[in-house]
Formats: structure tokens, sequence, C-alpha cells
């Protein structure tokens, strides 16, 4: 699934190319894309007609569409394929196109969910006082959120018991890290991902969140990462990153700072990659 340098691309193009237009109308073509707005296509539809859309934010991998005169705001779930694309009018429909946001203005553009394994989808929830949809109220800040604080997220992972790559994935503690760059920052920290939570000091806390954020940036300077022509920009860009992946994806490959194999391991229904030289496995006691 997208992380949050991919999000936040889509983020971007939408805030330069949508944000700040009223809805014509808007068409689901695709039942299965709404299926979170409990109350239907019909209804998704209806509530969106008329609205401006505001400036459009993220917290972590979740990204919305504010309705600037109203409490709500309309949450993409992207899922395992899914796109926000802006198209103008004359571009023929994508195969799996899934909903059609027409503008009421002179721009030749509408927005477009496009989802080929229709996991993603559109859904309006009332938003709560900060502004998030409330259903996402539970997610954590992000590390490139300027209001995240370190020290608590410190005592947070001390508290865990767990082990550092499922602290990582948890969206109530960090929000925004995914298997990708997971893997990625662990690398670049010289940590193994079953290292225990509570042996972390809080200098090693701050040093493997400075490679979180390295990460990301980086990630983010490229356009992210896209796999199979998925998680493009709202243009339907690639990004690159996957270029300058270090760990993810390089079983049997050469560790970039030692030579030594990479090897991959299954890990909760996903993979794990990792240098056995460099991130050397904790001790397990005896």
């Amino acid at each position: 699934m997208p992380e949050l340098p991919e999000v936040e691309v889509v983020r971007r193009g939408l805030e330069r190319w949508v944000a700040h237009r009223t809805v014509a109308d808007a068409e689901v073509l695709h039942p299965r894309a709404v299926r979170r707005h409990i109350a239907g296509a019909d209804d998704f539809a209806h509530r969106l007609k008329g609205h401006r859309v505001g400036v459009p934010r993220r917290r972590g991998k979740y990204l919305w569409l504010p309705l600037e005169d109203t409490g709500q705001s309309v949450l993409a779930h992207l899922g395992m394929s899914g796109q926000l694309l802006v198209q103008p009018h004359t571009v023929p429909d994508e195969k799996h196109l899934r909903i059609r946001v027409r503008f009421a203005d002179a721009l030749d553009t509408e927005l477009r969910f496009v989802d080929q394994r229709t996991f993603g989808g559109l859904s309006l929830h009332d938003n709560t006082p900060d502004g998030l949809p409330d259903v996402i109220a539970h997610i954590a800040r992000d590390p490139l959120d300027p209001l995240f604080d370190d020290e608590a997220f410190h005592q947070a992972l001390r508290r865990k018991r767990s082990t550092i790559k499922r602290a990582l994935l948890d969206q109530s503690l960090i929000s925004g890290v995914g298997n990708i760059y997971a893997d990625e920052a662990l690398w670049r920290a010289r940590l193994h991902y079953e290292r225990p939570t509570g042996t972390f000091t809080r200098p090693r806390t701050q040093e493997l969140l400075g490679h979180v954020r390295d990460v990301m940036n980086a990630a983010l300077a490229v356009g992210g990462t896209s796999f199979d022509s998925l998680y493009v920009n709202v243009n339907g860009e690639s990004g690159y990153f996957d270029r300058s992946l270090d760990a993810y994806g390089r079983e049997g490959l050469p560790c970039k700072r030692c030579g030594t194999p990479m090897r991959r391991r299954p890990w909760m229904n996903r993979s794990s990659y990792f240098c056995p030289k460099c991130q050397r496995a904790p001790r397990v006691a005896s």
C-alpha cells in the first residue's frame, strides 16, 4: 500500500489542481468505490454537488479533501491500486475508472478515481474539531509533521514491549511508515527488525527518527516509490525512488554498505529485507 511519500505527492498535486474548486457533479461508476460511505452512491454524489473543495490534507498515509462550507471531508482510501488523477475532459475514460468529479469552472479538467482492484474508495465523514475525518481521529501524527513529539514517541516506544518494526508500522504510534520505508530506515540505522523496543535509549530513538525522516524526504524528492505503474501522481507520472532503495526488494544483492548478500524473511504476511551483517539479529534470552 502507498506510504507517506506517495500520498504526499498526490496531496500536493491535488492542492495545485483541485483546491478551491466547486463541485458541479459527481458520478459513481462502481458501487464498491463508495462502500465506506454507508448511505450509498447516490447520497455520496448528492452531498458533494455544489460544495467547494478546500486545501487537501494528509496525516500519515491518510488523505482527505475538506469541503470548505461544511464540517465534512472526503476521505480517500487508495488501497492497493487506487489513483486520484486530474484529467482533461477530453481524455478517454480509464479502464478502471470508478468515480468522476466535475467542477463548476472554465478549467478543462476533472478529478478521477481509478482503482483496478477496487480495494480503495472515497467516503464522506464528519470532521473532528482538529479538522480530521472522525474515522481517523486515532491516527498518530507522522514524523514529517512539525507537531510530531519525538520525546512522546520515545516514551511510547519504551512502553510498547514490542519489536521495532511492529512499532514503526503501528499507525496509532507513528503514522505514514509502511513496510518499504521501515526496512529502508532500519537498514540506514543498522537495526534488525526484531530489536525489542524496550532496549531503545533516547539517542537511539532520535537517530532512528532521523533516518525515517531522511528516507521519506529522499523519496518525496523523486515522487515516491512506484511499482507496476501504481501510486502515480495526479498527472499519472510514476515516482522513481525504487531505483534508490537500499534494502527493500534486494534479496540476494550485495549490501550497499558491506557487500554481504541481503536477505528476505517472511514477516506478518509481508517480507522484511535486511543485511545479516550490518543488522544483526538480537540475542535470544536463554
